[in-house]
């Protein structure tokens, strides 16, 4: 029996750094916009949490310790000086029984972008402060059905 535990855990152990070292390899490259994405300074961008700029991204991770929620297939409508409107999922991790061994649930979302501030890290670009979502149907067990979180810097 414990050896059976022992071997569960290194192999939940070993798929969450794979899962980890995907999303960082993944990554754009250190203050650089996203693939195919460019950003210019006349362009409010979107600051993730390891501190690369975006403009208009399809994905953003929302929970950075441990990728238990995050926004895909982001459509923008809008973006410009101090807001900005897409529609997407927000992927949330059930986390039962455990974070480990959860599941992804998706949920409709309308994300709204706001709070332009310059970039303590490239001054010559303009951020956003603060993500704000609304889901449009059903939502992850706890959350209100507009959630806002403050943006990095």
């Amino acid at each position: 029996m414990r050896g059976s535990v022992v071997g569960t855990a290194v192999t939940l152990a070993a798929g969450a750094m794979l899962t980890a070292a995907m999303t960082t390899a993944s990554a754009s490259p250190p203050n650089q916009a996203a693939p195919g994405v460019k950003a210019v300074a006349s362009q409010p961008v979107l600051v993730d949490c390891f501190f690369h700029r975006t403009v208009r991204p399809a994905e953003f991770i929302l929970a950075c310790g441990d990728g238990n929620s995050r926004l895909a297939g982001l459509q923008w409508t809008q973006w410009g000086p101090g807001a900005a409107q897409a529609v997407g999922s927000n992927w949330v991790n059930d986390c039962k029984p455990y974070c480990a061994a959860g599941a992804f649930h998706q949920y409709p979302v309308v994300v709204r972008l706001s709070g332009g501030k310059q970039w303590q890290k490239h001054p010559s670009f303009e951020r956003f402060t603060q993500l704000t979502l609304t889901y449009t149907g059903a939502r992850p067990e706890g959350f209100n059905q507009v959630m806002s979180y403050p943006l990095w810097d």
